[in-house]
């Protein structure tokens, strides 16, 4: 699980460095709502990159590693589909690339749903056994 906790320490770096642009960088160049936007992004970012760091630190407590993969899987895509379309919305103007938000919040919620699912199969197969 070495991806995970190199691309989950990436992001979160990635993160603190994109939030610090956007509160000192940006304040006077984009709209307060622009500003709200590429916090969103900002925030996303960071929990997921906190998610990937989760996925590797489970896998030492019994977890699939097959669905703990996957999760990491959406969770890393989520972080480039998600925050990715909201920083380039904010810093390009590209209006096209709104839709691709949602897309990147259905692969979260799909990682999320991964990551529950390797803890009920967890759980059910220690009641087994």
């Amino acid at each position: 699980m070495r991806l995970p906790i190199v691309t989950g320490a990436f992001f979160a770096l990635m993160a603190v460095m994109a939030g610090a642009f956007g509160a000192h960088g940006l304040r006077n160049v984009v709209s307060e709502r622009s500003l709200e936007v590429f916090q969103t992004a900002v925030t996303y970012q960071m929990y997921h990159a906190i998610a990937l760091l989760l996925v590797a630190l489970l896998s030492g407590f019994g977890l699939s590693r097959r669905l703990l993969g996957f999760a990491a899987g959406f969770f890393l895509t989520g972080i480039l589909l998600f925050s990715g379309s909201l920083y380039t919305l904010v810093l390009t103007d590209i209006r096209w690339v709104g839709p691709i938000t949602p897309m990147g919040g259905v692969c979260f919620m799909i990682g999320w749903a991964l990551l529950l699912t390797a803890g009920v199969r967890r759980q059910a197969n220690k009641d087994r056994g």
